[in-house]
C-alpha cells in the first residue's frame, strides 16, 4: 500500500510536470509573441514583460506575482495544495524562463489560429494540474478557493477572474483586435479546462452478478480502495435467490474491478453505467448545501 501510495503520488508530480510544459509552449509559442494576453499570472508577465521593454522577463513575472498569491492559498487550502502548487509554480517560471530564448517568435502567425490554439493547449495544462490537486497559479489558484466551498466549475471562474486582466491588454496593444484575441482564448481555455476535468471525475456504477461475491468483494475493498454493497435479489428465470454487488469507482478503475471480478469467476455477469456524479466519502463534496 504505501509503495501504492508513492506510485500515486510520484505519478502526480510528473502530470503537474506535464501540464505546466503545456502551459508554458501555449504561451510563448503562441501567445506572448503576438502581444496577446491570455489572463492569469501569465498574462499579467506579458504585459509587465512589454511595459519594461522586455526588461523583466514572462518566466520571471510569473514567479513573483504567485508569490502572494500561494501564501493566500496555504491558508485557505492546505498544506498540500500548497506544496504542489509551489512545485507547479517553480517548475512553470522554469519552463517560461528557460523556453523564452529558445522560441523567438510565434509558432503559427495568424493571430486567430493562435489563441485558438493556445486556448486549448492552455485548458489542457492547467486541468492536468488541476485534477492532480495542484495549480498553475494565478487565476486557477481564485477558482480552486472558490470551488472548495461551491459547487462552480473551475472553468467558469477562471474565465471571470480573467476577463479583466485581457482588458489590460489594451496597455500594449492599444487596439480592439488584440483584446478579442484575448477574450478567444480565455473562452476555449474556459471550454477545454470544463471538459478534461469532466471527463476525469466521470464515475462508473457497476452491478455484478457471481457465487463468490464475497471474494470479489473482499478483493475490490482490498485492491481498488473502494466500498462494495451487497444486495439480496431473485433471479426470475432461475427462481434462485442471489447476491448482487453494487459498486462505484472512478471511471479509471472500472477496469481493474471488472479484471477482480473475471479473475476470481469466470462466470461473472456484470453491467457498467457512467455516472456523472458521485457525491459522499472518497467522492465529490457537496458544497455550498447546509
Amino acid at each position: 500500500m504505501k509503495m501504492r501510495s508513492m506510485k500515486k503520488e510520484l505519478r502526480s508530480y510528473l502530470m503537474i510536470t506535464l501540464g505546466m510544459f503545456i502551459y508554458s509552449i501555449a504561451a510563448l509559442g503562441f501567445l506572448v509573441p503576438h502581444k496577446i494576453v491570455g489572463g492569469g499570472a501569465t498574462g499579467l508577465s506579458t504585459i509587465i514583460y512589454y511595459l519594461t521593454d522586455k526588461a523583466i522577463p514572462v518566466g520571471i513575472g510569473y514567479g513573483l506575482i504567485n508569490v502572494l498569491l500561494v501564501s493566500i492559498a496555504l491558508k485557505i487550502l492546505g498544506p498540500k495544495f500548497g506544496i504542489k502548487t509551489v512545485f507547479a509554480i517553480v517548475i512553470g517560471s522554469a519552463f517560461l524562463s528557460i523556453m523564452q530564448p529558445l522560441i523567438p517568435a510565434a509558432f503559427v502567425p495568424d493571430k486567430f489560429m493562435s489563441s485558438v490554439i493556445a486556448g486549448m493547449l492552455t485548458g489542457i495544462g492547467i486541468a492536468l494540474a488541476l485534477a492532480e490537486g495542484g495549480s498553475t497559479g494565478g487565476t486557477d489558484i481564485v477558482a480552486m478557493i472558490v470551488t472548495k466551498y461551491r459547487n462552480i466549475s473551475p472553468g467558469k471562474m477562471i474565465m471571470y477572474c480573467d476577463c479583466l486582466i485581457i482588458a489590460c491588454s489594451l496597455v500594449i496593444n492599444f487596439n480592439i483586435e488584440g483584446l478579442m484575441y484575448g477574450y478567444v482564448m480565455m473562452g476555449v481555455v474556459s471550454f477545454t479546462v470544463d471538459f478534461v476535468l469532466t471527463g476525469k471525475k466521470q464515475s462508473a456504477q457497476l452491478f455484478i452478478f457471481t457465487d463468490k461475491y464475497d471474494l470479489v468483494a473482499e478483493r475490490i475493498t482490498a485492491e481498488v480502495n473502494h466500498g462494495v454493497s451487497v444486495v439480496d435479489c431473485r433471479g426470475w428465470y432461475s427462481k434462485q435467490e442471489k447476491k448482487m454487488l453494487i459498486v462505484v469507482v472512478r471511471k479509471s478503475e472500472a477496469t481493474d474491478v471488472l479484471r477482480i471480478a473475471k479473475q476470481v469467476d469466470p462466470d461473472v455477469f456484470m453491467t457498467m453505467n457512467t455516472v456523472m456524479g458521485v457525491f459522499g466519502k472518497g467522492f465529490e463534496e457537496v458544497k455550498g448545501v447546509k
